[in-house]
């Protein structure tokens, strides 16, 4: 096979999860590296005051099965947040997939990381075939209604909200790229910065301070709070051996001051 000289970059010639089927015919690959990092900076930022974490199913691509009379239907939302749910507490309770009529408890917010070949369904802009599945907007504003959807482009930097009202979902205006949930004490907006050592712009959730801290921030906040002491010991240490000099200089024990 021809190849150019020098050779195109891999992510030029690469194929991508949307490209290359599954094993599951009609189905398409596992997520790309972005999915993956884009799933663990939500998940690891998502702090609800209102609800304790063992009481918050986060899920990354886990089968939504959402149709009892249909029961091989499902969608994969690329994360999702149920709450008020019980979590695993051992390995072997862990979901194998989220099964709605089994669980009782809808989804409250569902993100889709928007690629070129989801982009028409993702909008809710594909119509139903006949004999075929819902689309996703179907299923998440008619069926499961879900409270919030929230759809993010990377690739033009475009973040879009949706708010469930009535039996529509209403388009929710944000300035800054970023809106509040008083039901969490949360809010999802977009985030430019590095996060496992990648660089770029990132949905990711925040609180009344600002951004809520990931693992590795909270322990560099920790250093720099223990660095701080450090120094502030330090230099109350100088200046106590400062006035014991002086004293001394004085004719004056500082040892023996009452």
């Amino acid at each position: 096979m021809y190849q150019p000289i020098p050779p195109r970059p891999p992510q030029e010639t690469m194929p991508t999860m949307y490209d290359l089927p599954s094993e599951l015919v009609g189905e398409s690959g596992l997520p790309d590296e972005f999915h993956r990092i884009q799933a663990d900076l939500l998940s690891e930022t998502c702090q609800p005051l209102a609800y304790p974490s063992e009481e918050i199913l986060l899920a990354s691509d886990l089968n939504l099965y959402y149709d009892p009379r249909h029961p091989l239907w499902y969608k994969r939302p690329d994360w999702y947040m149920v709450l008020g749910l019980p979590s695993a507490s051992q390995q072997q309770d862990l979901r194998l997939s989220y099964v709605i009529w089994q669980e009782g408890i809808d989804p409250f917010l569902v993100v889709e990381l928007l690629s070129p070949g989801t982009e028409q369904e993702d909008l809710g802009k594909t119509l139903r075939e006949v004999n075929r599945p819902p689309t996703k907007w179907e299923v998440y504003e008619q069926i499961l209604r879900v409270p919030y959807y929230v759809i993010y482009d990377r690739y033009e930097n475009h973040l879009r909200a949706f708010k469930l009202m009535g039996t529509r979902y209403e388009a929710i205006s944000l300035p800054e790229n970023r809106f509040f949930l008083a039901e969490l004490e949360l809010g999802l907006g977009l985030w430019q910065g590095s996060y496992q050592q990648t660089t770029g712009l990132w949905l990711r959730w925040y609180n009344a301070v600002g951004w809520v801290p990931t693992r590795r921030e909270q322990a560099e906040q920790e250093r720099q709070r223990a660095e701080q002491e450090r120094q502030r010991a330090e230099q109350e240490r100088q200046r106590a051996d400062r006035l014991a000099e002086y004293l001394r200089s004085q004719g004056i024990d500082p040892n023996n001051l009452p």
